[in-house]
């Protein structure tokens, strides 16, 4: 397969004669990777289950991973759902357009190939021009995950896309590099209770403080990956996901106890005659001396990290890291996607240093 490259140079304002090339392409039953102000998507007809096949071949998906479906406007949900409750419409209200996928009973309309086989379906109406003029030329709701490789970092550039999907999709659009850098937020109003299902930048304490009570985190957020007999109910709740090649390790503790760890580590595995990186921060950065460091932004800064944090880690593939050292980060607000993702990325390897009393 031949992968079309289309470059929209004015992303407020994209030229709506090349978005319905690609626009045709969806609804004819093709995938075209574009992005949105969290990562790149992969689109396909999200109503078309042979559509969404070709997503899961194209990424090497496994099929029970549910897909979320992209919508321009929110006339274009209720069609999609089988009713829409009061913690959902308060949400929607509140972050749509923007990074919040919300997850709901889904309707007939959407086939079991699109929702991983659940009775649930995972929707959102992105905050980006270019997607948002891409779903509406299409006249279809866009099945969209990562348009990445099944597990690999998701992709903030067209050049990502590239790097995974040349040769596997119909068509590329490249509106540039994406704002926020993490996936959006996903939560589930189709029970009794929201529940967050995958955090992202709409954190759990805005979230909390529209609907006026506390949302709960569903517990694969805080314990690991659910069991391989259970179906997950979004993205990201099962697999592996986000991870380099390398082995990559998360050193928490006291700031001058995880320079001096990782300083330790790198050095072991340097003069073994592996080649090392290390993610630490602007704050950080003078103290590390050996290896491929690169700094994810500043901690005082949350977003820059978020907006960094996959293009470090596709670096360092390219670098043919053997192994990876990474700071870690605040769980609050913001962090708690970043280490989120940086949690699955490591594969739930995580080096936590305990200060030794003293009596």
């Amino acid at each position: 397969m031949i992968t079309e490259r289309i470059y929209i140079e004015d992303k407020e304002h994209p030229d709506e004669v090349l978005l319905k090339r690609a626009a045709q392409i969806l609804k004819d039953g093709g995938l075209v990777a574009f992005p949105t102000e969290t990562v790149y998507g992969l689109g396909a007809n999200a109503l078309k289950e042979e559509a969404a096949k070709k997503i899961y071949a194209a990424k090497g998906r496994p099929s029970d991973n549910p897909l979320i479906a992209h919508i321009a406007a929110t006339e274009d949900l209720a069609p999609l759902v089988l009713h829409i409750p009061e913690a959902g419409r308060k949400l929607m209200e509140a972050f749509w357009p923007g990074p919040l996928t919300l997850v709901f009973q889904k309707s007939d309309l959407v086939p079991y190939g699109t929702t991983g086989g659940l009775d649930t379906v995972a929707v959102r109406m992105p905050d980006d021009f270019v997607a948002s003029t891409l779903i509406r030329l299409s006249g279809v709701p866009i099945a969209a995950p990562s348009a990445n490789t099944s597990g690999r970092p998701s992709p903030t550039t067209a050049d990502h896309v590239w790097q995974d999907m040349n040769g596997k999709i119909d068509m590329v659009v490249d509106g540039g590099a994406v704002g926020i850098g993490v996936e959006s937020t996903i939560i589930d109003v189709s029970g009794e209770e929201p529940m967050i299902l995958r955090p992202g930048a709409i954190t759990q304490e805005m979230a909390s403080k529209v609907l006026g009570q506390e949302i709960c985190l569903d517990p694969a957020i805080i314990s690991g990956p659910i069991s391989e007999d259970v179906k997950p109910k979004a993205p990201g709740m099962k697999y592996r996901h986000y991870a380099p090649k390398a082995s990559l390790t998360l050193v928490e503790g006291d700031a001058e106890d995880v320079i001096t760890t990782i300083n330790r580590l790198a050095k072991e595995k340097l003069e073994e005659g592996f080649r090392v990186g290390i993610i630490c921060t602007e704050e950080s950065r003078e103290y590390y001396q050996e290896g491929f460091i690169r700094s994810m932004g500043e901690r005082a800064k949350e977003e820059t990290i978020a907006h960094n944090l996959y293009g470090v880690l596709r670096e360092f593939d390219d670098l043919e890291a053997d192994y990876i050292y990474s700071e870690s980060f605040s769980k609050d607000h913001l962090g708690q996607a970043i280490m989120n993702r940086l949690t699955k990325a490591a594969g739930y390897h995580i080096l936590k240093i305990q200060k030794e009393e003293t009596v």
